[in-house]
């Protein structure tokens, strides 16, 4: 009782505060004709990018850092299985190498945009939002990756799309959701590793 007393306070607190603008609608924000052109591009790249490193048994997520002249950063592969360390997602290796590249702790304020082949997970989610990226351009979203692999993606908060606003970041999703779709399919069907913790969940 005391805990579903606790959950409706919470959803109440959150609807009464909530932004006037939704969670979806932060990562449909309009891109520009050339933006546009230009994430299809490198994302399509990515998945190219993600299929050879996949048979290298990377995978199966791949990031990309560009600087705003449009040059390559860091382009990094989800490195879990090969590192044996479940911190190393694409996102998180790859801001780990544009701030080595960079020399520098703060990714801000360089007009700098990160390209991935899926949604970030809580954790890069965070990661992301530290490290100071100007704009984020993912392809999957959670929901689907996590329907077509069983990855546990972790748990974001509703509006978190709505966090990465109110800090700046500009966020777009679903850009050529096919081809990802598409290489985590094969991921799967190849029988590759789908990591996570094999834990009993606790629904208390």
């Amino acid at each position: 009782m005391k805990k579903t007393l606790l959950i409706l306070t919470a959803m109440l607190f959150v609807g009464f505060t909530a932004p006037v603008f939704s969670a979806e609608t932060v990562s449909t924000m309009t891109m520009t004709a050339d933006e546009k052109l230009q994430a299809e591009k490198i994302i399509m790249e990515l998945h190219n990018y993600n299929n050879e490193k996949m048979k290298e048994g990377y995978g199966p997520f791949v990031a990309a850092i560009y600087d705003k002249d449009g040059n390559l950063v860091a382009k990094t592969a989800n490195t879990v299985v090969k590192d044996k360390c479940p911190l190393h997602h694409a996102e998180m290796n790859c801001i780990k190498a544009a701030c080595e590249k960079l020399g520098t702790y703060d990714l801000s304020n360089k007009g700098l945009k990160m390209y991935v082949t899926a949604e970030p997970c809580v954790m890069c989610a965070g990661g992301i939002m530290w490290s100071g990226i100007d704009t984020v351009y993912y392809s999957v979203n959670s929901k689907d990756v996590q329907k077509l692999t069983g990855f546990d993606e972790g748990y974001k908060p509703l509006l978190w799309k709505a966090q990465f606003k109110k800090r700046g970041i500009n966020l777009y999703g679903g850009i050529e959701e096919s081809a990802g779709k598409a290489s985590l399919d094969k991921y799967v069907l190849d029988g590759h590793t789908v990591y996570k913790p094999e834990r009993q969940d606790n629904n208390d």
